[in-house]
C-alpha cells in the first residue's frame, strides 16, 4: 500500500516539512487551497483513518493541534479548516485549511500555485512557531 507519502516520509520524494516527530509528519500541500494549507499524517502506512489504533488516531489530532496553533501565529485567517476525506491518497491524512471564508475549503475549486520559493517560506515560518 505504498503512497507518495511513504516515499515522502521515506525521503524519496522532497516536501516542504513544518513539523516531525517519530510517529507523525506535517508538509504543506503542494496543491493548496489556501495560503498554508497543509497535510498532516502518521508515518505508519495505513490507508483510512479510522482504521489507526486509538493511541496513533489519538496522536495524530493531538501533533495536528500543535501544528494549527502554530499556522495561526503565521497565516491570515480566521480560523484553521479540518478535512479528513482520504479519496485520493490511500495513507491517512488531515488537511488543515487556512479559511477566510467557507470557499476556503471547497475542493472542487482551482488551487493555488507557489513557486518553490515561496513555499519554503510559508514552511520556515510555520516551524518557528512550533
Amino acid at each position: 500500500m505504498s503512497s507518495i507519502f511513504t516515499k515522502i516520509v521515506k525521503g524519496d520524494i522532497p516536501a516542504y516539512k513544518v513539523a516531525e516527530d517519530e510517529r507523525f509528519l506535517a508538509f504543506l500541500d503542494i496543491f493548496p487551497l489556501a495560503k498554508g494549507h497543509l497535510l498532516v499524517i502518521p508515518k505508519k502506512e495505513t490507508d483510512y483513518i479510522f482504521d489507526l489504533e486509538s493511541k496513533e488516531f489519538m496522536g495524530l489530532w493531538s501533533f495536528a493541534q500543535l501544528v494549527a496553533k502554530a499556522m495561526e501565529k503565521v497565516i491570515a485567517c480566521e480560523r484553521i479548516g479540518v478535512a479528513v476525506i482520504g479519496l485520493e491518497v490511500p495513507h491517512a491524512h488531515i488537511h488543515l485549511v487556512p479559511l477566510k471564508n467557507m470557499t476556503n475549503i471547497n475542493f472542487e475549486k482551482p488551487k493555488l500555485k507557489f513557486s518553490p520559493e515561496e513555499f519554503e517560506e510559508i514552511a520556515q515560518k510555520i516551524r518557528k512557531e512550533i
